[in-house]
């Protein structure tokens, strides 16, 4: 028998709790349905504070369970470790396919919250520079949008969510409504000055980060304590568990499912309407089905296009909302990894206190005209830089042989200070980065795997080799010695964990999926708001864009519903 609601909220991470959040808001009943486990907030954090002398394999993790089930982390392994594992995906949880010669790695979660637990928590705006980019030099298509539609949405969440960073005034990275910024270190204030007089025009900030640097809506400002990526008991930094799932369980309006793998949205062809959600119960292999006047997918990117692909039907043989055939191509990650390392000279006297859970950031320089863009630069789009300089420790000892008891108390002291810089880098939108069912391999439950297929274009080769370039010389300018580059070719896509695209946004119903409020075109009570609905990457961290997003579009659809728009 069918339970009706008003609104099914697929996915629980930072997009899917904003939807339920804005959703029960606004007087309706919702029902969020999440495929991986149970977890609750704090209780569920059992690696939070733990050393690594109590861990069973000292946080480096049992390497035999690794291999057999998370091999495909290996790239992500500074997220993935003993101290987190309760909270990632098996490979063989959810499989996928992908093209051997275009590899491409799909870093999900598997537990309420999903990667709202363990997301880097940097916080950006989009610009201008951003949503026209389409439309000025040719790639892809225009976004429906403008800074101005989402100024006030990126207003709306970051006063919720408690944003600390320091305005700068910068056309390209719009400021918010901050809380206190954290502090550069001396080494970063003496960074900062040396680049910003050697390159006029750069500007070196500290982070804009979601965690609290005071008190903020009945949650604890941060301790510096340092292991965020563990999960956070005080609630100090965003996540679904301590921000948005309490605020939406408390209008009283929100039923929460977990291990609820949804396999398909039902679609009316009479009504074109979608009716509701397929779903399978992951404990006990039941099939379940819900019935909503709005349906919001919020299941990450590959997620929610897996679940839409599926949904098959006379109407869409191509999939849900698919008249475009745009669905599932054009995906997106940032390129990462490309930067620099330097030893910075001088300051032995000083270390810092705490771990202070945030860096720097170099907001981008390239390209911020059209005049520059059609120069000589050998790439369209740009890039910006996170990173930090920190006090080394052990650093001498393990830079030279030795045993014995002299050598290993030596590792408990100061070495030399250091800084690092590395690039995000934005990616072109390409039809040839896609994903589709696979004809042949499916998961445990007949459901099809995705087939994925992604490669770096020349524009983005072109970018990562300049951020390189870049940071190298910037880190002289700074001061610092024995320079040397990370990397030189990027990882596979999908290491970033920033994928995006592949049910974009678009005026022409023709060449998109979504409308301009994340609307299906094809289906009008349909919303997709992960990171799917993307039209271009940028090169900032996404993550309050998805946010922003989803609360206009909540909005949009609740007083559509309240109209009678899909009755």
């Amino acid at each position: 028998m069918a339970v009706h609601f008003d609104a099914i909220v697929v996915g629980s991470g930072i997009t899917g709790g904003w939807a339920a959040k804005e959703l029960t808001e606004r007087g309706l009943r919702v029902l969020m349905l999440e495929r991986g486990k149970p977890l609750e907030h704090g209780k569920g954090y059992s690696g939070e504070h733990k050393a690594p002398y109590e861990l069973p394999f000292r946080g480096l993790g049992d390497r035999k369970l690794i291999e057999a089930h998370y091999s495909s982390y290996a790239d992500a392994a500074q997220w993935m470790n003993e101290a987190t594992q309760h909270f990632w995906a098996r490979d063989d949880e959810i499989p996928y396919q992908q093209d051997e010669s275009a590899p491409f790695t799909w870093v999900r979660t598997n537990v309420l919250g999903g990667k709202s637990l363990v997301w880097g928590r940097q916080t950006y705006r989009l610009s201008d520079l951003d949503f026209e980019a389409n439309a000025r030099d040719g790639h892809g298509i225009d976004w429906p949008i403008r800074y101005a539609d989402l100024a006030p949405w990126y207003d709306h969440v970051e006063e919720f969510i408690g944003v600390s960073g320091r305005a700068e005034g910068l056309p390209q990275l719009p400021d918010g409504q901050f809380l206190p910024p954290m502090a550069l270190n001396c080494v970063e204030q003496s960074a900062k000055a040396r680049i910003e007089e050697a390159f006029p025009g750069r500007r070196m900030t500290i982070g804009r980060v979601g965690i609290l640097t005071e008190d903020h809506k009945g949650r604890q400002a941060c301790h510096y304590c340092g292991p965020c990526y563990r999960g956070c008991s005080t609630a100090s930094y965003f996540s679904t568990q301590g921000s948005t799932l309490p605020a939406a369980r408390k209008t009283g309006r929100l039923e929460v499912r977990t291990n609820a793998i949804v396999e398909k949205v039902a679609y009316d062809k009479e009504t074109r309407r979608a009716t509701g959600v397929h779903v399978i119960d992951s404990q006990t292999d039941e099939r379940l089905f819900f019935s909503s006047k709005l349906v919001f997918l919020c299941a990450s990117t590959l997620g929610s296009t897996q679940i839409l692909l599926n949904s098959r039907s006379e109407a869409f043989p191509d999939g849900l909302a698919n008249s475009s055939g745009a669905l599932g191509k054009y995906l997106m990650d940032h390129t990462m990894a490309a930067g620099a390392f330097a030893v910075m000279p001088g300051y032995d006297d000083v270390i810092t206190r705490g771990h202070r859970p945030n860096g720097i950031y170099i907001p981008r320089f390239r390209n911020l005209s059209p005049a520059e863009e059609s120069g000589d630069m050998g790439f369209v789009r740009g890039y910006g830089y996170q990173g930090m300089a920190m006090r080394l420790q052990g650093f001498p000892a393990l830079a030279q042989p030795g045993f014995g008891a002299d050598w290993k108390k030596s590792l408990t002291g100061f070495g030399p200070w250091a800084m690092f810089l590395s690039g995000f880098g934005e990616c072109l939108p390409s039809e040839a980065n896609r994903v589709k069912l696979s004809e042949r391999a499916r998961d445990r439950w007949g459901i099809p795997q995705l087939d994925i297929r992604f490669e770096w274009s020349e524009n983005e080769l072109a970018m990562y080799r300049d951020i390189g370039q870049e940071a190298v010389a910037m880190l002289e300018a700074a001061g610092g010695v024995h320079v040397s580059p990370l990397s030189q070719t990027p990882p596979p896509g999908g290491v970033g964990i920033h994928e995006m695209g592949t049910a974009r946004m678009g005026r022409d119903p023709r060449t998109s999926v979504l409308g301009s409020h994340c609307q299906a075109h094809d289906v009008q009570n349909l919303f997709v708001t992960d990171g799917a609905c993307m039209t271009s990457s940028a090169c900032q961290n996404p993550s309050l864009t998805y946010m922003a997003l989803t609360a206009r579009a909540c909005a949009f659809a609740a007083r559509q519903l309240e109209g009678g728009a899909y009755a």
